[in-house]
């Protein structure tokens, strides 16, 4: 068995995220409680029993996905190990990937998407803006949007998630948000929903929030990746550490070419499966949707995780 690893990233998380894994699993419970003792804040109640609004707050949703994913693979890691062939996290869970590639302890991790989440938050304060789903648009439609929506005294939006061909986020300037959304709209769109978020992520807008990562980035310690993880900004393999420091960065302000990614992925690994460790499916769906006929398998709930068990 070939594996591919893949890690939801923000908006993935939902209280009672990770209760049953935990109840389960001693590996999972301990990652939780070093979660805790890392961040000295109760954690793992939030992620328990919320409330949502709490648990959705930026600074306490990166960390959360990065604990439950690490609670997973904490208990699946020693069996599933020698079948890893790559990863892939979806911007906060790029993060996650180089924890479960070893180039990351889990303490450096917790509180290094911890301050992300903060940095991410402190710049959607400073540089407002917002974020909206366009879906039925293609990647050249989208550029296009964007750049008639750009200036004019509305600011600037961008395309920010290349979540599928047909599902794109776009980010920037409330005000050019808005405008973007219309014109998607008149392009043809067959929905264009905004998005609750704290910021235009993945804009230049985030610029503000760079020289506060490069400095948590640097403070950790790094060690060689196990196995290649592919990069969020383009959708290139990632196997040593001062690249994988480098993407990182990159990747606060530049878009995630998610699509390119797992088209990468299934192309350099055509009979492996991705393995989706987190809660929900979301990146599973996105698989289906962009390489026709790959193997996928969540692996968030004890029950999912029992059943990956009983297959290695």
């Amino acid at each position: 068995m070939e594996l591919l690893l893949l890690f939801p990233g923000q908006g993935s998380q939902k209280p009672g995220m990770g209760k049953d894994l935990v109840d389960a699993f001693p590996a999972a419970h301990d990652v939780f409680s070093a979660a805790d003792e890392a961040l000295g804040v109760p954690l793992s109640t939030l992620c328990f029993d919320g409330p949502e609004g709490e648990l959705t707050a930026t600074r306490n949703a990166q960390p959360a996905l990065l604990v439950h994913e690490a609670a997973v693979w904490a208990v699946i890691g020693p069996r599933a190990a020698p079948h890893i062939r790559a990863a892939a996290g979806h911007s906060l869970g790029e993060f996650t990937a180089y924890h479960a590639a070893g180039a990351l302890n889990f303490v450096d991790a917790v509180r290094l998407v911890r301050r992300r989440g903060e940095l991410m938050y402190e710049s959607g304060v400073q540089c407002p803006g917002g974020m909206a789903a366009v879906l039925g648009l293609d990647e050249d439609a989208v550029r296009r949007v964007c750049a008639a929506a750009s200036g004019s005294g509305s600011g600037v939006v961008v395309p920010a998630n290349f979540n599928s061909p047909e599902q794109i986020v776009i980010s920037g300037h409330d005000g050019a948000v808005e405008r973007a959304m219309g014109l998607a709209r008149e392009a043809g769109a067959k929905r264009v929903l905004k998005l609750n978020v704290s910021g235009a992520f993945h804009s230049p807008l985030m610029e503000v929030a760079t020289a506060g990562l490069h400095q948590a980035l640097q403070s950790v310690t790094w060690m060689s990746p196990a196995f290649p993880v592919y990069a969020n900004v383009n959708a290139e393999p990632v196997r040593d550490v001062t690249r994988a420091e480098q993407v990182l960065l990159q990747q606060l302000t530049a878009a995630v070419r998610w699509t390119d990614e797992v088209r990468a992925m299934a192309r350099d690994f055509p009979e492996a499966t991705f393995l989706e460790i987190g809660p929900g499916s979301v990146l599973s769906n996105l698989v289906r949707r962009i390489a026709p006929g790959a193997r996928t398998m969540p692996c968030g709930t004890t029950a999912e995780v029992e059943r990956f068990l009983a297959q290695v």
